[in-house]
C-alpha cells in the first residue's frame, strides 16, 4: 500500500483561515497528475499551528475528495502520545490508510520512550508510518528501535528524513521486506530508493507530482536511466524547496504559479528577498515561470 510518491500536501490558507475550497482543488491535481497517496497535516502541511478542528478537519476532507482512489496517510503524530493517540484514533475512525507519526519533539524520549509512544499508537488498529526527522525534534530513532518496532503489526514503515545513508541502510537491512522505507528527503529519494526504499513523502511534487511520481516508478520497475535523469533534472528544485525552512519556499513556488495564496500560519513568514530571487529563477529556468 505504503509505495510510490506520496505528496507531503500544503496547507492553503486565505485571511488567517484553511481555504477549504483551495485544498480540495489541490488534492485533485495530485489525483489527475497520478500521485500515489496524500499525506496531508504534515511539516509541509503546517501541522504544529494547526488547531484539532483544523487538524481533524484537513484529515476528513482529504479522506473524502480522494475517495479511495490512492491511500491517505494522515499525519496525527504529537509530542504527547496522548495527544497523538486521539489523532491517530480520528483518522482511523474517518477512514485513512494510514497514520504518519512524528518522533515526539522537544521533551526528547530515551529509545525506550519512543518504543513505548509507539507500541501504544499501534494498538489503535491502523498502519502506522514513523517520521524520523532529527533535525527538527532534536532526537533520532535509532535502527535498533525501528527494527524491534517494525515486528509490531501495525508499524508498517518510516519516513526517513535524518540524512544518514548509513542509518537508511541499517534500518533496511534490519527490518523485513515489506516494511516500507520513505524518502523523507526529495533530494535523496534516488538514493535511498537504491538501497531498497520503496518511495517518497515528497514536497516537490506539490508543484510536479507527475515528473517526481514518474521517476520513482521509473526506478521501481527497473528503469534505472530514467530514473537518474530525472533526478538530475528535478535536483534543483529539489535543494530549491530547502532554500529556507519548508514549507515556505514551496508555498512561495505555488504562489508565483498562481495555485495558492501567499500566506503561511505564524511564525512562518515569507522568504528573504534574496532567497526568493533565488527561487525564482530555478523556476524560470525550469520553464515553471
Amino acid at each position: 500500500m505504503f509505495k510510490g510518491c506520496f505528496v507531503a500536501i500544503v496547507t492553503p490558507f486565505k485571511n488567517g483561515e484553511i481555504d477549504e475550497d483551495n485544498f480540495r482543488g489541490l488534492i485533485r491535481f495530485q489525483l489527475e497528475k497520478g500521485v500515489d497517496g496524500i499525506v496531508p497535516c504534515g511539516t509541509t502541511g503546517e501541522s504544529p499551528t494547526l488547531s484539532y478542528e483544523e487538524h481533524k478537519r484537513l484529515i476528513r476532507i482529504t479522506v473524502e475528495e480522494v475517495g479511495g482512489k490512492v491511500p491517505v496517510i494522515a499525519g496525527t503524530g504529537s509530542n504527547s502520545t496522548k495527544e497523538a493517540e486521539e489523532l491517530t484514533i480520528y483518522a482511523k475512525e474517518v477512514g485513512a490508510d494510514g497514520a504518519l507519526v512524528i518522533t515526539p519533539y522537544y521533551n526528547k524520549p530515551t529509545q525506550k520512550g519512543m518504543e513505548i509512544h509507539y507500541r501504544k499508537l499501534a494498538e489503535i488498529g491502523i498502519p502506522i508510518i514513523i517520521y524520523n526527522v532529527p533535525s527538527r525534534t532534536g532526537v533520532n530513532i535509532l535502527p535498533s528501535t525501528v527494527a524491534t518496532l517494525s515486528k509490531l503489526e501495525n508499524i508498517a514503515g518510516i519516513k526517513e528524513a535524518s540524512g544518514s545513508m548509513d542509518q537508511i541502510s541499517s534500518i533496511i537491512s534490519s527490518c523485513d521486506p515489506d516494511f516500507a522505507v520513505l524518502s523523507g528527503d526529495d533530494s535523496l529519494t534516488l538514493p535511498i530508493l537504491s538501497l531498497g526504499g520503496v518511495g517518497v513523502i515528497s514536497v516537490l511534487a506539490n508543484i510536479l507530482p507527475h515528473e517526481v511520481t514518474q521517476m520513482v516508478k521509473a526506478w521501481l520497475e527497473g528503469e534505472t536511466e530514467i530514473a537518474r535523469e530525472l533526478h538530475y533534472r528535478l535536483f534543483p528544485l529539489f535543494k530549491a524547496m530547502f532554500i529556507e525552512t519548508n514549507p515556505i519556499p514551496v508555498k512561495t513556488a505555488m504562489a508565483k504559479l498562481k495555485m495558492i495564496p501567499k500566506e503561511w500560519r505564524m511564525p512562518m513568514c515569507e522568504m528573504q528577498q534574496e532567497n526568493e530571487e533565488k527561487l525564482e529563477k530555478i523556476l524560470s529556468k525550469h520553464g515553471l515561470i
